[in-house]
């Protein structure tokens, strides 16, 4: 017992690293992890008192736990059999390709990184950027829904800063998780999303087992309270247009409710912008007759150095404004559609009629829609038309611009002569040929408003006959 034993150099530096390895593994890592943990809690209690509505416990599950729990759930197994017994694979093989699913889906969020770096970083990049406006907010409702409640807002997407701007201005209520698509899966932006509480899709897969992973994650996460934000397009709007519901994540949520479980709110929001960071390249995309939108590490580069070059001198003015309205709340129990079509699509419909309704009239838009009907024209003239339809807007409680008819004419005009988009000749403001197509893009964005003002005043005529 007391002989010296001699060892080779390299046979005691083996022994010393799994000594090492045992310590941390079996003391020191569990410490550590301990430690973060009461210090999450911590973190977590302290948000939760001034939240409106408290970080959900399926919402800090750990990660590894829910991806075991949703490969596990019985119907998930249930489609691994299926799967397997359709494609003449084994079993273990489908089970794979499921966790594979599962991994890819499930997020791993942060209260940390959420509150402590995403809700600063949403607030000081929408500010930098524009200057926010809330049109129609109703907030002594909002405040009024049931705690208990599972709340999804269903947005309109006008544009990838959608994401950021409804993170900032929700930021009181809770932590909400999106749905993000397949752009966002590059390292190490999906590390950050996940941690952000986002779930990743895959917008065009039709796999029977992949859609069951998906719609379990989602009702799961449903069940459970998580408040969601979903964008009921599938996708960035090509032409300004409200474009069609698609109905995958909404007929997920309505084939899993149960009302005497947990009741489902669906908030509708609405966004729109002076200036959409996008906006040519989606109108290049619409043009072209295809939804394969993904510029160039060149061009995006460039873009980016050119808006820092344009900070560093002072040249930087801004994109105008950024309005977000909030629509009635519809309560899924109390929903009852017609029995002889599709509940789910007969919601999405209603959801995105109430989106419309609360649409934001901003001033770019507004602008672009009577320079687009009366090209060339003055502008006293436009000034004119612009104060008309502010006060019909008005007059239906729609969300509009706040300022005069004159500051509102004068502000678009100099956003969009600075771009090179109208011409001044003899007085009169025409539109160039690169810029019919992006005015177009905006007036489009409000154009059901103005349909909707000239139907009633049919029915007011009509009536008046």
């Amino acid at each position: 017992m007391t002989q010296t034993i001699s060892l080779p150099i390299w046979a005691f530096v083996l022994i010393v690293l799994f000594a090492a390895v045992t310590f941390a593994s079996h003391f020191l890592f569990p410490s550590v992890r301990w430690f973060f943990r009461k210090r999450a809690e911590r973190v977590i209690g302290k948000l939760n008192q001034r939240l409106q509505r408290p970080i959900e416990p399926f919402k800090l599950a750990r990660r590894y736990d829910m991806i075991q729990r949703l490969i596990y759930d019985p119907e998930v197994t249930q489609a691994i059999v299926d799967h397997a017994n359709k494609e003449k694979i084994p079993e273990n093989v489908a089970f794979e390709k499921a966790r594979r699913y599962a991994r890819e889906i499930v997020p791993g969020f942060s209260a940390t990184a959420y509150f402590s770096v995403g809700i600063r970083l949403a607030k000081w990049l929408s500010k930098s950027l524009y200057r926010i406006k809330l049109g129609t907010f109703d907030r002594k409702r909002l405040e009024k829904i049931d705690p208990d409640a599972t709340v999804i807002f269903v947005i309109n997407h006008r544009s990838n800063m959608d994401y950021v701007l409804v993170t900032y201005l929700a930021a009181n209520a809770g932590a909400l998780s999106y749905a993000v698509g397949e752009w966002a899966r590059v390292w190490p932006l999906s590390s950050v999303i996940r941690m952000l509480g986002a779930y990743f899709i895959r917008r065009k897969s039709r796999g029977a087992l992949y859609r069951k992973v998906l719609a379990r994650y989602v009702q799961m996460a449903t069940r459970g309270g998580v408040s969601q934000a979903v964008f009921p397009e599938g996708g960035l709007s090509l032409n300004g247009l409200l474009a069609p519901p698609r109905m995958g994540l909404l007929n997920y949520i309505v084939e899993d409710f149960d009302p005497k479980a947990r009741e489902v709110i669906f908030v509708p929001v609405a966004v729109n912008y002076d200036r959409v960071l996008e906006d040519t390249i989606l109108i290049a995309a619409d043009k072209s007759g295809t939804r394969r939108f993904k510029p160039s590490l060149f061009s995006i580069f460039g873009r980016v150095a050119r808006h820092i070059g344009l900070r560093i001198t002072g040249r930087f003015r801004g994109f105008g404004v950024a309005s977000v309205s909030f629509g009635e709340p519809l309560e899924l129990s109390k929903y009852h559609g017609d029995t002889d079509s599709d509940l789910t699509e007969q919601l999405a419909r209603e959801l995105m009629k109430r989106i419309g309704d609360v649409t934001p009239v901003v001033g770019v838009p507004l602008v672009a829609r009577h320079i687009l009907l009366a090209a060339p024209v003055t502008t006293t003239d436009l000034e004119a038309s612009v104060a008309r339809s502010i006060t019909l807007l008005k007059e239906r409680k729609l969300p509009c611009p706040r300022r005069e008819a004159h500051e509102v004419v004068h502000d678009a005009l100099s956003r969009l002569r600075g771009r090179g988009l109208l011409v001044e000749t003899n007085g009169a403001i025409s539109v160039t040929a690169e810029g019919h197509d992006v005015l177009s893009f905006y007036a489009n964005s409000i154009a059901h408003h103005f349909d909707a003002v000239a139907a009633h005043s049919d029915e007011v005529s009509a009536v008046a006959e």
